[in-house]
């Protein structure tokens, strides 16, 4: 049987195999602050680029059979079933328009982030922030002060409500792929996803409510923009593809159908076969049935998903020596890093993976960070929720949360500040959001290390 990347020999390959996966996600984290354009016209490029220098060097030194099983085995076992999930995500998401307006009171800025902070989990952190961003915008509209409401929603709706199920953000849905239970999130970091988002929502209350009563917030009435009037929904038959998307990955977690196919020796099976090209079909029926105004409400495009589709491509490519030289353990590359996390023992520092996936999440992607130290405990998803439960608790809370301590630690929060900056709100800049990350999270995250960890 052809050898797959998954079996190369970690303790033989040296850390510079790991130099195309962290020049692409350097390149992910800074090459759209240092060189804007260049990026926007050529991220498919670089990342195509990262991509094959490991591909090619892969392929003369080990092998064109090993090089092309190993992106086979990433693009079919990994790759594929992640694009889908998000893309029906993002198209469901962007078919459903909250029109007209209310009054942002201290009290419904708060409901609404509650609100979405609940659907995170439910229709993922990129579509929840999608369908509630822009009507909390227009509720505050007549206001001086709105970027800490922006702010807090980066916090909440675009991070930390996505922690309780695989579909609410990336990396969730990549530990589902590895094996991990649908509600396993759910049973087992609910305590700590309740302490982190209640603690925020109570912080937002007590500074919104400063700023509305003792800030002469309120601009008069005849300058509101968007005078409040009745909500309601637009393409609301997408709440019913939601329910079909939810319905679909459950389903690829309980239904057992054994092999369907291989591709250069990674199996398929039928579960996740029927799961994806339903999802493909979930696709189309939303962009059928979508009224065009819908779309224009919520301002539509392709580009951000064309984007994560192709950065993805090549993240899942070039973690493949990562994964490898984890797996080795002490014998591989990266023994420093596993000695880092683990204690004499022999076990597992349920702190430590907390902080060290949360800071790489913070400026890298938490998708791979996630994978990266899903692999160095161990990678065996049923020992990882039953004896190791606290250490991937530990991993999932450090790469969903520690996602909001920068502008790039998850996708939707540089596309809720774009929003935001389009319809007038003064966003901080990078190093200004990272000062209120600093001062309202970092705390609670040190308060849930001693109390969860």
């Amino acid at each position: 049987m052809l050898c797959r990347a998954a079996e190369l020999d970690g303790s033989q390959l040296s850390a510079w195999w790991a130099l195309p996966f962290v020049g692409l996600l350097l390149s992910i984290a800074l090459c759209p602050l240092l060189m804007p354009t260049v990026w926007h016209h050529h991220f498919g490029k670089i990342s195509a680029a990262w991509a094959l220098s490991f591909l090619l060097p892969c392929a003369l030194l080990f092998g064109a059979d090993t090089a092309a099983s190993g992106a086979a085995h990433a693009f079919a076992a990994e790759y594929f079933p992640f694009i889908m999930l998000v893309t029906a995500l993002f198209v469901v998401a962007g078919g459903l328009c909250l029109r007209g307006n209310l009054h942002g009171t201290p009290a419904l800025n708060t409901g609404i982030l509650a609100l979405g902070t609940l659907l995170a989990s439910l229709m993922g952190t990129t579509g929840a922030a999608m369908l509630m961003i822009r009507p909390l915008i227009r509720a505050n509209d007549n206001r001086k002060h709105a970027a800490h409401i922006v702010v807090f929603f980066i916090f909440l709706v675009a991070n930390a409500g996505g922690s309780l199920t695989p579909l609410g953000d990336p990396p969730l849905f990549l530990g589902f792929l590895k094996g991990v239970d649908f509600f396993w999130t759910v049973k087992n970091i609910f305590p700590e996803t309740l302490f982190l988002c209640s603690s925020l929502l109570i912080i937002f209350y007590l500074l919104d409510r400063h700023y509305y009563h003792h800030r002469e917030e309120e601009y008069a009435a005849a300058l509101d923009p968007t005078p409040d009037s009745k909500l309601r929904f637009e393409g609301k038959a997408n709440f019913i593809l939601l329910a079909v998307i939810i319905g679909l990955v459950l389903m690829s977690g309980i239904w057992q159908g054994g092999l369907a196919f291989s591709v250069l020796g990674t199996p398929i099976e039928w579960q996740n076969l029927v799961r994806d090209v339903a999802l493909i079909g979930v696709i189309l029926v939303s962009l059928r049935i979508t009224p065009a105004s819908a779309h224009q409400g919520n301002e539509f495009t392709w580009g951000p998903i064309q984007e994560v589709a192709k950065l993805f491509a090549a993240i899942f490519i070039t973690i493949i020596p990562v994964i490898a030289m984890l797996r080795a353990g002490e014998a591989g590359a990266f023994a420093p890093v596993v000695r880092a996390v683990t204690g004499p023992d022999g076990l597992p520092i349920n702190a430590m993976y907390f902080w060290a996936s949360g800071i790489l999440s913070s400026f890298l992607d938490n998708a791979p960070t996630y994978l990266v130290f899903f692999n160095t405990a161990g990678g065996d998803a049923a020992t990882l929720m039953t004896k190791l439960a606290p250490t991937l608790a530990a991993i999932s809370c450090g790469a969903v949360f520690m996602g909001a301590n920068s502008y790039i630690g998850n996708a939707p929060n540089l596309m809720v500040k774009a929003i935001a900056e389009s319809r007038g709100v003064r966003m901080p800049s990078f190093f200004g959001y990272m000062g209120w990350s600093c001062a309202i999270l970092i705390p609670l995250f040190v308060a849930m290390t001693f109390i969860f960890f």
